[in-house]
């Protein structure tokens, strides 16, 4: 579990409980100007936004030096001691008589993530003055920039990272391919590409390497781009999430087989065509006009527009037809083959509007011609970039009903029944495009509430170009809509993906969520900042609303915002445009409807007494047995690699350190009350450590080069899985005498087995193995007295098999019979001798969960698991959900809000699990299942 959102928005306790770290204590910022209104910044000397100035700098020299210059002559206020060498220009933005310098922190030479500064200023009449700065520097870094992690293990660990973050829940079919060595269609390999060194803003600062792995999800298909950080000290994964920027929270797709993308070569596309013009009919049925170029030597009309940009840097946009291709092939690469529509006339023929060809290239001139006429933008980097637009994607032959842009390109999927191709709606378009103008200007990480105003700014802008592009009044019932023009058979408001008006979400809805969820909710509580956009938009009007926010985005905001910071920041812009008392009064109106007020995160509450708060951790779980719990957990700013704790169910006494502290990550404890056994991550292994409660000596009881999971441990035999180098995955058990494992498989390279559980002598785990010339799944039983194992009796042919559990009495375990189906889990029971298995709960049956999960008490049956559901919300979030062992009783365990992961089973009905509804990974407790909620 990556960790949750963070309070404040500053990600200084970054991505170690998500993207954001609670507000700390206003540090003292000294003013040479005491006219200055000055907000200080949180866990740093550098104030977060400094307003009210005019104070003169040299106006000969560039904006970038005359920024530096203003720093560095007033080191009292902004603590910045060496801005000529520790900040480097990414941009100057101009507009009339004002300059906006966007400035990159870096640190002993090296980038650090979401450090940036600006500095306002106006020139004019041969003098220039600053007027404001704002952003983020951290003053209190102190880490090395030498890497003790080579960069090869670094991206080994990525991949590894995520593919267990991906398909660890399961033990399925598509791990015969890794276990051969294999690639198929439907398990395309991940790979991994550095980007260099980074400094995470945490603390002192944590060195890391940022990895970009690429591929598909084994078993699904679905496309896979993520930015991975690799702690450079001990090589453990710090963070991870997707970069994707999508228009829809990624669902369950058709599981379907396709084929690993291959980057092909870049879009080229002759400059001196001559320029036409022609038409083509909307998928709503209207006539369009379209920019095209005359390719004369083809006889060929293309839908490429090189009009719009042809006084400035004379690129283009382009639409491309990848109609046939899926979305793993567009996904951060060039599809290999795909052409720009074209036509022999200029009248483009129904292939063109059904495809949603018509609708991209028509909508992609609107969003152009929106940001340069109202706010001056050439295009989405602000200097005349290409524009590249693929439609017609599918999902491995399947509809595919989303959208996004992917740092070089928009991708529009190819619609379904009810849903037209996704360029089809106008207020779309401008969403993914905007995407490109906020990674172009404020650059908002896409995760935690960076992301959540990512998607805000993204909704706002698409919905301005919508109403304006089609004449909507802002009183419009559906003004508010995102999505709604996608609707083929149902009403606009029932199939609109996104509600902007709805009156009902505010700082209250904010759902906790890991980074394995929605990239820590980045759309799930996109509405929260995006309803008070429009509401402000709605009542100051369109033009002005406009200007505050696209000014707010391009000279205020930097990538670690959160939703306070980026309050101040609509807040300083309107000042800074000469807003009336009145309007500034309906801004402040407006985000105070919606809860975003300074300290909106100290009102999320839970209904769970919490054990040990703000774990600061990503990755790790939680263990429980004979009455005591344990747990990983960071320092408060989430700088130090991770610790170990025990402590006891019952909330008594104080949580004890168990492992040392020796620089390597200690992560997914589990203990039996009397002992306590762990992984811990370093620079050239992994080990596996155990240590009693009670203290003692640390042993290390096995040392693995690939990587550990699944750790268990009762009455002192310890079990795990352990990755072997092709991805093959092997249970292994230690008894107390033992001096090295036991692998249950032999580590034979034709067996796969995982997600073990262990009681008494009773070894439980899944099984991948060869039968009668195919592969079977089936659940085994090892007596560890005989050394004897059995496999369950099975009702049905499983495709996947997830987490066993066992107790004095059953062995219980996840199943995945029907593999087309929303992702749903039977569970199942059987006797400890293998017989007599029965269903608790079928997933044929209504109901039936998405379960990943398992922990099972004497008394009680307790899964993570989903509700089947078109969208993401908090009712769909991972909830854990509570079974008596006979399966005759149901219910959840907690109300909390927000996501709820790694259930550890106590003594009867109590359970502990690390919950993200505070914002913060926090580790927590219940006595009993809070039942209906």
């Amino acid at each position: 579990m990556s960790g949750s959102l963070s309070n404040g928005g500053q990600l200084a306790a970054l991505l170690a409980t998500a993207l954001l770290v609670a507000a700390g204590p206003a540090q003292a910022v000294e003013s040479s100007n005491p006219t200055a209104d000055i907000v200080p910044g949180k866990e740093t000397a550098t104030p977060a936004l400094v307003e009210g100035i005019r104070e003169p700098v040299d106006a000969k020299a560039s904006p970038a030096d005359a920024a530096r210059d203003h720093l560095a002559a007033k080191e009292s206020r902004y603590r910045i001691a060496r801005p000529g060498t520790d900040l480097t220009p990414v941009a100057t933005l101009r507009s009339g008589v004002d300059e906006t310098v966007r400035l990159q922190q870096k640190h002993r030479g090296v980038e650090v993530l979401g450090g940036q500064y600006m500095v306002r200023m106006e020139k004019k009449d041969g003098r220039r003055v600053v007027t404001g700065t704002s952003g983020h520097y951290f003053t209190g870094l102190t880490t090395t920039a030498t890497p003790s992690v080579d960069e090869d293990l670094a991206v080994r660990r990525a991949v590894a990272a995520t593919a267990r973050q991906l398909g660890a829940a399961e033990l399925g079919k598509d791990d015969v391919a890794r276990a051969e060595g294999k690639q198929t269609p439907s398990v395309a390999a991940l790979s991994g590409e550095a980007d260099g060194l980074v400094v995470l803003p945490k603390g002192e600062g944590v060195l890391a390497y940022r990895v970009t792995v690429s591929g598909t999800t084994p078993g699904s298909g679905a496309p896979i781009v993520r930015e991975v950080y690799i702690d450079a000290r001990a090589g453990y994964p710090v963070l991870q999430y997707s970069a994707l920027k999508t228009l829809t929270a990624p669902g369950t797709e058709a599981a379907a087989a396709g084929r690993q993308a291959e980057a092909g070569d870049e879009p080229v596309t002759a400059a001196d065509l001559p320029l036409a013009t022609g038409t083509g009919i909307r998928l709503n049925g209207r006539k369009a006009d379209l920019e095209l170029s005359h390719d004369t030597a083809a006889g060929r009309y293309l839908m490429t527009d090189r009009s719009r940009m042809r006084g400035t840097s004379k690129n283009a946009l382009s639409t491309w037809d990848a109609r046939g291709r899926y979305v793993s092939e567009a996904s951060g690469v060039w599809p290999r083959g795909v052409k720009e529509f074209s036509s022999s006339n200029t009248d483009f023929d129904a292939a063109a509007t059904d495809s949603g060809a018509v609708d991209a290239h028509w909508n992609a001139g609107q969003v152009y011609d929106y940001f340069k006429k109202s706010h001056g933008r050439d295009s989405l980097d602000g200097q005349g970039m290409t524009v590249n637009s693929l439609v017609g994607v599918t999902y491995y032959g399947f509809p595919y009903v989303n959208a996004f842009w992917d740092g070089q390109k928009m991708v529009y999927g190819s619609g379904d029944k009810e849903y037209k191709p996704l360029s089809a709606d106008t207020d779309v378009v401008g969403h993914e495009m905007t995407h490109g103008v906020v990674e172009n200007s404020a650059n908002l990480v896409y995760a935690g509430q960076p992301g959540a105003l990512n998607e805000a700014l993204a909704d706002y802008f698409g919905n301005a170009i919508d109403v304006i592009a089609n004449g909507t009044s802002m009183d419009d019932p559906g003004a508010g809509l995102i999505g709604e023009d996608l609707c083929r058979t149902k009403t606009a408001a029932d199939c609109a993906l996104r509600d902007l008006n709805d009156g009902a979400t505010t700082s209250k809805s904010f759902l906790g969520v890991s980074f394995a969820t929605d990239n820590g909710g980045v759309h799930l509580n996109s509405t929260i900042f995006s309803g008070a956009l429009w509401d402000m938009r709605e009542d100051l009007g369109g033009e002005l609303a406009d200007r505050i926010v696209y000014k707010a985005l391009t000279e205020y905001m930097t990538p670690l915002d959160g939703f306070t910071e980026a309050r101040n920041a609509v807040l300083a812009a309107a000042e800074d445009l000469g807003v009336k008392a009145g309007q500034s009064n309906i801004i402040k109106r407006s985000f105070n409807a919606h809860g975003v007020v300074p300290g909106w995160e100290d009102a999320l509450g839970v209904d769970s007494d919490t054990l040990f708060g703000r774990l600061n951790t990503a990755d790790s779980g939680v263990g429980a047995g004979g009455g005591w719990w344990t747990t990983s957990k960071s320092n408060d700013d989430g700088s130090e690699p991770y610790s170990v704790y025990a402590g006891r169910l019952d909330g008594s006494g104080a949580p004890k350190v168990i492992s040392p502290n020796d620089g390597r990550y200690h992560t997914s404890p589990a203990t039996d009350g009397k002992t306590v056994v762990w992984a811990a991550y370093g620079p050239t292994s992994v080990d596996i450590l155990s240590r009693p409660v009670a203290g003692g000596p640390i042993k290390k009881l096995h040392s693995s080069a690939t990587g550990v999971a699944g750790l268990r441990v009762d009455k002192g035999v310890t079990v795990f899985e352990e990755y072997d180098f092709l991805g093959g995955r092997h249970v292994a058990y230690l008894r107390p005498a033992d001096k090295a494992p036991t692998f249950v498989d032999g580590r034979d390279w034709n067996l796969g087995t995982a997600l073990p559980s262990v009681k008494g002598d009773k070894l439980v785990y899944a099984k991948l193995y060869p039968q009668d010339g195919d592969y079977r799944l089936g659940v085994e039983i090892m007596d560890l007295a005989t050394g004897k194992a059995a496999l369950v009796d099975q009702l049905d042919a499983a495709q996947g098999l997830g987490q066993t559990g066992v107790n004095g009495r059953n062995v219980f375990w996840l199943a995945n019979i029907n593999g087309s189906d929303q992702g749903q889990m039977t569970i199942l029971r059987s006797d400890l001798d293998g017989t007599g298995t029965v269903s608790l709960s079928n997933e044929y049956k209504p109901g039936a969960l998405i379960a990943s999960e398992l922990t099972v008490s004497q008394d009680a049956l307790t899964v993570t698991a989903q509700t089947p559901d078109t969208q993401y919300r908090n009712e769909t979030l991972p909830k854990l959900w509570q079974f008596s062992t006979d399966g005759s009783r149901k219910g959840r365990v907690s109300c909390n809000r927000g996501d709820q992961s790694y259930p550890a089973a106590g003594d009867g009905r109590q359970v502990a699990w690390i919950d993200g509804t505070t914002g913060w990974t926090d580790l927590v407790v219940r006595e009993r299942p809070a039942g209906n909620c």
